[in-house]
């Protein structure tokens, strides 16, 4: 890809995400608020989200952004912003997703502590029904405008713990001791994907807080597309029936950038290029074996079915993050990778139980152990046995393909043909 091609998608806004009448996107844009430069304690900073008014109009921060620090984060760290978006229902007098502010209350002030410039913490008190998902910076003594933030409706996040200290004014000799902690999203239900915008909380101390007023994480379902799954095989007559048959495309889910682990790029490059992969499951029916009984009494076959890369679903989960059976997350060592710090939207996903032929984790699933079939076939009659594989690929934006795909087969449901049919 060539500078210009580069220039291109960096100005090119992705497709928001719709929950509601909530519109969902990110910004690597922001404005440098304040930093602790001249001040003793270790170095750090408060950003807020900026996204370009020609590129997201209508779009506003959730809260401001806090870094351990003093380098400039443009570019370099990817946070949600939110928009009003029209309801999807014909309920005329569905609430607005987002609300401005009533207020703010003072979390912290840096007097005393020896910074070049003046420094409050503010939390936002929303309105009824709604509520905050972060704090915001001044550089000053006074409170942010009102414009600075939005509030979500209640109903579209999710109450989340304390996460990581990201940074405290500790050894600055402030009045008041204060510390800034990321929001970790709390386990998602199958089918949903939970995740923190990026923004922190705060207190006046330097202990974790149990939980705060602003720990909340935005929640969406995953797009998922079903196709009527393939018809299984019948025996139509005596001859040696086909050892596979095609396979066909059942489920599609979409799933974002931040949910996924692309080998080949990192967490700026997915969102400025893939900002969403498609995880296709395919279902194809394969011959364990047949038999012809030409006696004439009943007549016992057996076969072991040689599952080829039984491990290949363990090795797509490893490269892609994604888990079949079970929730993954950004706190999984898949994502423990360079540039971490681009990571500033923390989540937790869970696929639908549909997607997953049996709901175990994929350490199970791929035990690779050889399976004995055993039937009786009645005289005069044949018989085939077949083995549904579920195989998994990841496809980027652009339709290439992401890691070898991983495969599965269900041998708790095998299908049986039979010709003559029993009568």
């Amino acid at each position: 890809m060539n500078t210009q091609d580069d220039d291109a998608i960096a100005a090119r806004p992705m497709e928001s995400i719709k929950v509601e009448n909530l519109l969902i996107n990110f910004t690597t844009e922001f404005h440098r608020i304040w930093d602790n430069k001249g001040s003793r304690s270790k170095p750090g900073g408060f950003w807020r989200p900026t996204p370009a008014p020609d590129l997201l109009p209508g779009f506003f921060p959730l809260g401001d952004l806090a870094v351990s620090g003093h380098d400039n984060i443009n570019d370099k760290r990817v946070v949600a912003v939110v928009c009003e978006g029209e309801s999807p229902s014909a309920d005329a007098n569905q609430s607005k997703a987002l609300s401005k502010p009533h207020d703010f209350e003072q979390v912290w002030k840096d007097t005393g502590s020896g910074a070049k410039t003046d420094c409050s913490i503010w939390r936002p008190i929303p309105p009824d029904g709604y509520v905050a998902l972060g704090l915001v910076c001044s550089d000053s003594l006074d409170k942010p405008s009102v414009n600075a933030v939005r509030c979500v409706r209640a109903d579209l996040v999710v109450a989340s713990p304390i996460d990581e200290m990201i940074w405290s004014d500790k050894g600055s000799r402030a009045r008041q001791d204060f510390s800034v902690w990321s929001v970790q999203p709390p386990v998602a239900a199958a089918g949903e994907i939970h995740f923190a915008p990026g923004t922190f909380v705060g207190t006046n101390s330097y202990t974790k807080p149990d939980t705060h007023a602003a720990a909340f994480s935005l929640r969406m379902l995953i797009p998922l597309q079903v196709e009527p799954a393939p018809v299984p095989p019948v025996l139509s007559g005596y001859e040696p029936p086909p050892s596979m048959l095609p396979a066909k495309i059942t489920h599609t889910a979409r799933l974002p950038w931040f949910a996924i682990k692309d080998p080949e790029l990192n967490p700026v490059e997915q969102f400025r290029t893939t900002p969403y992969y498609h995880l296709q499951r395919k279902d194809q029916y394969l011959l364990i074996g047949f038999g012809h009984n030409t006696g004439s009494a009943g007549q016992t076959f057996k076969w072991t079915a040689e599952v080829q890369n039984a491990d290949s679903l363990e090795a797509f989960s490893r490269l892609t993050a994604i888990e079949i059976g079970t929730e993954w997350s950004s706190r999984w060592p898949q994502f423990s990778i360079a540039p971490r710090p681009a990571f500033s939207v923390g989540f937790s996903a869970n696929l639908s139980n549909s997607v997953s032929p049996v709901e175990t984790p994929n350490s199970r699933l791929v035990a690779p152990v050889p399976t004995d079939v055993v039937t009786i076939v009645a005289r005069n009659q044949i018989v085939a046995v077949y083995r549904t594989q579920f195989d998994y690929r990841l496809l980027r934006s652009n339709g290439t393909q992401v890691a070898d795909e991983g495969s599965y087969s269900d041998f708790d449901k095998l299908h049986l043909t039979e010709y003559p049919p029993e009568k």
